[in-house]
């Protein structure tokens, strides 16, 4: 018998006769390209998800152009499949809505549009002229230390005079009460046993306050907004600030309140976006008012300049409008450099440092553009320095600032790097080193020379809080854990399930008492001190 040869053709009709080397080939192609993308060690997780989203729908697309003009396959056969295609496509874009975005990611969370839209169940409110916030009870809270505005008492991330325990395992945390809460991502601020926070309460935006102890709301004032972003969600974000017996208070859509701090009656009001003709952020107004002296200062718009703004504490009047750039999602901060008392502000692309007094810029650092958020704040470190950071490709840098002869300042980088991403938290410092999440990941920097000591642990888009030496990690998906601050590695105390849900929300710890909430739910937990503490803490 011969051997009959054959030709290429009929080893592999279906390659060549429907050039399936073009599919292979991109589908291999999109592989290498996917794994590149994901072993880029300092790319942030929302870029590594965008830029493979984009690998993925580029071989779609060269998929269907294949399948369309180069497979060979029948034009009927072909006109069916598209036609089929589009037909599912439309119909899942009529069965679907957005419901916000599954994580800080930006990805957005899809649901079936008959599913009812989940609203959280608030209690009755009290009415326009509630009685005087009654004293917080159950025990004596006199030495109970007050955490006045967002980000700690001394808005560096950092609380003061309490010793947590290291061992969870055998004196866990206790819940002292649990609740719905209205749509935001603000925090809360404590003064005397009292908490003030904002939330979303139907076509209401309202400032409320709660007994610490008890979770008993005590008063609400309101106002008729309501902000919305797909990705960001329903609310307020800015967290109360509370000084000599008044909340200053901001919502996502600029309406600054001062209110009684007994009763939440209104003071005075002032509408600062529409009253400068400022464009609102896209994700809304964020940052949380700074008071000082007869000051009250908040952030701008979306809109260049002004992005600060000075209005005075006792009746509302406007003081001063400064800077040219767009405004962030930080919070401004008082604070000493170089011998001058200075505002700090970190805006869309710079850092700023302005005279209260008037108002006059005597720092303009840019830092990055303009395309991509800010919400973190700046440390103030001993030697004049501050260390800034962002995500989103943004990183970190430590400047040194120094007085120029005219008066001004001027920073001067000494390190700049991509160790340290913060997207929405902020770090805080301790004995040379700074804590906080990088990517998501908790992480050690030295303030030194910048290099990272260590980076481990998943908590999203999380927040963390540092207390002594160890860290609190508000986590993305609402679990609490306690982790120790030292550099020398990674090491989780303990972890309890604190929220059910999405969590953006800063937590607040005043004393022993930890307060957490995110868009649905908020709760008070009584952590356990260490040795030693616990006897003589809040008599």
């Amino acid at each position: 018998m011969h051997d009959i040869p054959m030709t290429t053709q009929q080893i592999s009709p279906s390659f060549h006769g429907r050039r399936l080397w073009f599919p292979l080939a991109t589908a291999l192609l999109a592989a290498l390209g996917i794994a590149a993308i994901r072993l880029q060690p300092e790319l942030e997780s929302n870029f590594k998800g965008l830029f493979t989203a984009m690998v993925m729908l580029l071989a779609v697309l060269l998929g269907l152009v294949w399948f369309l003009f180069l497979s060979r396959v029948g034009w009927r056969s072909r006109v069916i499949t598209i036609a089929v295609l589009a037909l599912s496509i439309f119909g899942l874009a009529k069965a679907l809505r957005v419901d916000g975005s599954v994580d800080g990611t930006g990805l957005p969370k899809l649901a079936w549009r008959w599913t009812p839209v989940r609203a959280p169940k608030v209690g009755a409110l009290p009415g326009a002229n509630p009685a005087p916030a009654a004293p917080a009870s159950a025990v004596a809270l006199e030495n109970l230390p007050d955490v006045p505005q967002f980000f700690g008492a001394g808005r560096n991330g950092v609380a003061q005079g309490v010793k947590l325990s290291h061992d969870w395992n055998a004196t866990p945390p206790r819940q002292l009460w649990r609740q719905p809460i209205g749509a935001g991502w603000s925090a809360f601020a404590v003064v005397g046993g009292h908490a003030f926070t904002e939330e979303q309460l139907g076509e209401e935006e309202a400032v409320t306050c709660y007994d610490l102890l008890t979770g008993r709301l005590l008063w609400t004032h309101s106002n008729p907004v309501h902000f919305k972003q797909w990705q960001g969600g329903d609310g307020p974000r800015a967290t109360p600030t509370v000084e000599g017996g008044r909340v200053f208070a901001i919502g996502a859509t600029g309406i600054l309140d001062c209110l009684d701090a007994a009763t939440g009656r209104r003071i005075w009001s002032r509408d600062v976006l529409a009253e400068n003709q400022l464009e609102n952020l896209t994700w809304g107004v964020s940052a949380s008012p700074l008071v000082f002296d007869d000051t009250v200062i908040v952030t701008g718009g979306l809109t260049k300049g002004p992005s600060v703004l000075a209005y005075r504490r006792s009746d509302g009047a406007p003081l001063w409008r400064s800077g040219a750039d767009k405004a962030s999602y930080a919070s401004p901060a008082i604070t000493t450099l170089a011998g001058r008392r200075v505002i700090l502000t970190v805006n869309a692309a710079s850092l700023t440092a302005m005279d209260p007094a008037g108002g006059e810029v005597l720092l303009n650092y840019s830092f990055s553009d303009d395309k991509w958020p800010k919400a973190s704040q700046p440390v103030v470190l001993d030697g004049d320095r501050v260390f800034i950071s962002a995500g989103y490709g943004t990183g970190c840098a430590l400047l040194e600032i120094k007085a120029g002869p005219d008066g001004k300042l001027f920073a001067n980088p000494l390190w700049k790097n991509l160790r340290m991403k913060t997207q929405f938290n902020s770090v805080a410092a301790r004995d040379g080193f700074l804590y906080g999440l990088d990517d998501g990941l908790l992480a050690c920097v030295e303030i030194s020379n910048g290099e990272r000591k260590w980076k481990a642990g998943r908590y999203g888009s999380g927040q963390t809080l540092l207390v002594d030496d160890v860290v609190i990690v508000q986590s993305e998906s609402g679990a609490v854990a306690l982790a120790e601050a030292q550099p020398g590695g990674f090491k989780e105390l303990g972890r309890i399930p604190a929220l059910g849900a999405k969590t953006w929300n800063h937590p607040t710890l005043a004393g022993r008492y930890l307060l957490v909430r995110n868009s649905e739910e908020m709760a008070c937990y009584e952590l356990p001190l260490r040795t030693g503490q616990a006897a003589t803490a809040n008599r």
